[in-house]
Parts: structure tokens; C-alpha cells; sequence
């Protein structure tokens, strides 16, 4: 009950002032107010721990992300898919992510590096740094007592061993084996593995089986023995060349002894074999087979998987359907496979548009940098991007990228420290004009002047972030 002394002297100055007070009701908003109030804010993150990646351009939060952490509650799937014209950034962010994640102990990488100059691909820094060797696969160096792995490796499963087999043949022909070359090697295959027992089985035995089958294989199959030769002459052929061709000395023997496959990171350089041949993907198919077999264990490490030039991989369907096995077991092991490419239309229109597209959705994760206006659009059909989205990628600045993270879109600033600069940044004409220092501050504006016609392109258009490309 209110005191008469007070009631009676706001009576009083009422009359004498003529002022009545009145008492003003406190403000009360909800979340979702606020939010529509200041749109940058609308927008959750991705949690607070894992691995800085920078910061959102349009609020100035700091980024995070860590598939690890992410997975089975706002990540479906693990996998990684980078996206970028040359000169963006990709590789910056790949080699921070990884030299970042390795901060963590129960964190291991393998990186298939296929590109690089003078002779040494382009983590031989960072490798160098963290005290490693890479695993160089070099035809002319595996002459020399170079590295070798052997697709017949008994680490690999014999099942896994025909698998791969057939990968590399219908990648060197273009085409799926027909019935009867697949059996001509199905029977080459097992003799050779039922037969040698002192030793490692090796593709020369192999070829040797293919052009000189057993009398006994026709017989069973009641066939005449010259056509089983004649089935397997096309399959020798193929094979004949990682014997005695352009890539002998790479895998016409036994694996390697020593290949440490318990380092925090393992490269295996491949910047030594023509990316625009079909070694390219005939080599990653059997790294990829052979590292599922000897480096992806039952235990609590987190492993990633970074492929470079990835298109070889997804753009074959033969080699696409070994990775997709590879990533479907993975996920229940803890492996997060990341694959970086130019274009998206390098990996959808062609033969393997069905096998690229399985990847594609098991990739919960985009990074989208800088890329022209029609590329953006086609990239933003396939992946599902909003439409501000793929608006914004054409006008990105190198270092600016456009995330989604199952669904949650942000456009961000890739940080990198001093301590890093020098160990991501490969290229000469990037670390080494003399004219850098006196450009830094320019550099710097523009990239701030990007960054705030970014902020005002999203909050403009953040309206519309829940509508996406027809």
C-alpha cells in the first residue's frame, strides 16, 4: 500500500504544475524479435569448438568449424567439398586447416599433393616443417630404388586387390570390362595369389598368367585355352604398362618397406606425373585402395583425407565407385574426406555425372570461392545455394569464400597468422616481388572495401536466404 504522505504530494504538485506522471511499462522482446531487428545476428554458428577458420564477413564473428565435432548433429557426413578458380585461396585454406587440425593429437592427414614446381610438390615446406618425408611416386626415381606400391599388397584384401584391378584397367580403356576379359583376370588372379606363397604376387605375374593361362582354368570353364588368352590379351596390355611402360617402377613390386603410416601427416607427392594423363587417376585409385587397407583403423583417431586435383577421382566412375566405398566406410571410422577442384562442371558433365553426384551429396560441407557469373549459377543448381549466395561468388576477393555447412550459409574471411604465411604461400610470384611490402596497405584497403560491399550485399539480400537457385 502506497504511503499517504506520497499520494498526497503527487496531488499536490499535480494541481500546482499541472503534470500528472504516468509510469512507463518495461520493454519486453523475444529472441526471434531482436533477431529481425538486427539481421546479422539471425544467423547461428557452427559452436565454439574446433578449428578457427577466420571470421563471417557480414557480422565480424569469428568462424569455426571441425566435422568432427559437427558430425551426427548439424553434419550428416564429414566430407568436404572445395570449390575455386586458381588463385583464390583454395590452397592457403587447406594447408591452415590441416597445419591447425594437427594441433589436436588424436588427429592424423593424408595429403595427395599433384601439384607443385622445381621438382617437389607443393607441401614439401610444410612437410619439411613438421620433420616428414614425403612419399614421392616418380617413375624415373622408382627406377632408381624409388617408392613402390603394390596393388597385389597382401595388407590389401584379395577382393579388394580384384577391385582395384579392374579400376585400372577400364580407367587405361575407357570402358567396363566385358564379361569375358573380367574373367580372364578373375582367373589370373587367383592362380597368381593361390599359387605364390614365398613372396609378395606382383602385376609382372599377373601379365604373365594373362598371356600364358593355365590349361586348367579353360577346362573348368569348358572353353578352348587360346580363347581365354585371347579374352586376357587386352587386360595384359593395360597392365603391361605399369610393368614396362610410361609408370613401371611404381608398382611392379613390392610395397616399400619403412612408409610410416603412423606420422601426424603423410604426403604422398605426385606433382612428378602429368595431371592431364591417365596415370593421374590410375595413381589415385590405387593410393586411395591401398590407403583403406593400411592406414583406416578401428581406433579413436580422426582422420582426414585431402585430395587435390579431386576431379580425377569423381570424373571416372570407375575410380568414383572405389572412393564412395572408401567414404562410406570411412565415416564409421572417423575419416573426413576433402576434395578440391576448379570447377563443379568438370565433375558433373561428364561420364560419371551419377557417380559425381553420390560424392557430391556425401560432401555435407562446400567452400565456394571466387568463381565467373555462369559458373556460380551452374554451381549453385547442383549444390542448392541460396540465391544471394550464388549472386555474391562472381564479386568475391581472394581469401572470401561462400561456406555451407548443410544449409548454414555464411560468407567468410579466411585469417591467416604470421607463423603461417610463409609455409602456405608457395607461390614465388606471390612471396617473392620485391614490390610486396610497399603494396601491403593498398591490398589491404581493397580487401576491406570487399568485405564491406559483401556485408552490405548479405544483409540486403538476407531476406532471401531461404530461396534458391531454380
Amino acid at each position: 500500500m502506497r504511503d499517504p504522505l506520497s499520494v498526497l504530494t503527487e496531488a499536490f504538485t499535480s494541481f500546482l504544475f499541472g503534470k500528472v506522471e504516468t509510469t512507463r511499462l518495461p520493454v519486453r522482446t523475444s529472441t526471434g524479435q531482436a533477431q529481425a531487428v538486427y539481421l546479422p545476428t539471425a544467423a547461428p554458428g557452427l559452436g565454439d569448438s574446433g578449428v578457427i577458420i577466420g571470421r563471417e564477413v557480414y557480422s565480424g564473428k569469428g568462424y569455426i568449424y571441425d566435422p568432427f565435432q559437427l558430425y551426427g548433429q548439424q553434419l550428416p557426413a564429414p566430407h568436404w567439398l572445395v570449390l575455386g578458380e586458381s588463385g583464390n585461396g583454395k590452397s592457403a585454406l587447406e594447408k591452415t586447416y590441416v597445419l591447425r587440425q594437427l594441433r589436436f593429437r588424436d588427429r592424423q592427414v593424408v595429403v595427395l599433393d599433384a601439384q607443385g614446381e622445381d621438382g617437389v610438390g607443393e607441401w614439401n615446406l610444410i612437410a619439411e616443417e613438421l620433420g616428414i618425408t614425403p612419399i614421392r611416386l616418380d617413375p624415373t626415381a622408382a627406377l632408381n630404388h624409388g617408392i613402390r606400391l603394390n596393388p597385389l599388397d597382401p595388407a590389401i584384401t584379395t577382393t579388394g586387390q580384384l577391385a582395384l584391378l579392374r579400376t585400372i584397367i577400364e580407367v587405361a580403356l575407357g570402358h567396363g570390362l566385358d564379361e569375358r576379359s573380367g574373367f580372364a583376370l578373375k582367373v589370373a588372379h587367383s592362380f597368381v595369389n593361390e599359387t605364390i606363397v614365398d613372396r609378395q604376387p606382383v602385376l609382372t605375374d599377373i601379365v604373365e598368367q594373362l598371356r600364358h593361362p593355365e590349361p586348367d582354368s579353360a577346362e573348368a570353364m569348358n572353353v578352348a585355352l587360346d580363347d581365354v588368352r585371347a579374352w586376357g590379351l587386352d587386360v595384359a596390355l593395360v597392365l603391361d604398362r605399369l610393368v614396362d611402360g610410361d609408370l613401371r617402377g611404381m608398382f611392379d613390386g613390392p610395397t616399400t618397406v619403412g612408409i610410416d603410416l603412423d606420422a601426424p601427416l603423410i604426403v604422398f607427392d605426385l606433382s612428378h606425373i602429368d595431371r592431364n594423363s591417365i596415370a593421374m587417376p590410375i595413381l589415385m585409385a590405387i593410393v586411395g585402395v591401398w590407403l583403406e587397407h593400411t592406414w583406416i583403423r578401428p581406433d579413436r583417431k580422426k582422420r582426414i583425407f585431402l585430395v587435390e586435383e579431386a576431379w580425377h577421382i569423381i570424373n571416372s566412375p570407375f575410380v568414383a565407385q572405389l572412393f564412395q566405398r572408401l567414404l562410406k566406410f570411412g565415416r564409421r571410422l572417423g575419416l573426413s574426406f576433402v576434395a578440391v577442384v576448379h570447377h563443379l562442371s568438370d565433375v558433373v558433365d561428364g561420364a560419371a555425372a551419377k557417380e559425381a553426384a553420390a560424392i557430391l551429396k556425401m560432401a555435407s560441407t562446400r567452400t565456394i570461392y571466387a568463381q565467373k557469373a555462369d559458373e556460380a549459377r551452374a554451381t549453385g543448381r547442383v549444390l542448392g545455394l541460396p540465391r544471394w549466395a550464388v549472386e555474391i561468388i562472381p564479386t568475391l576477393t581472394p581469401g572470401i569464400a561462400v561456406w555451407d555447412v548443410n544449409g548454414n550459409v555464411q560468407v567468410v574471411k579466411h585469417l591467416i597468422t604470421e607463423s603461417e604465411r610463409p609455409l602456405v604461400f608457395t607461390d614465388r610470384a606471390m612471396t617473392e616481388s620485391s614490390s610486396d611490402h610497399a603494396s601491403d596497405d593498398v591490398l589491404r584497403a581493397a580487401e576491406l572495401e570487399a568485405e564491406e560491399r559483401a556485408a552490405a550485399f548479405v544483409e540486403q539480400h538476407l531476406g532471401d536466404s531461404e530461396s534458391t537457385v531454380a
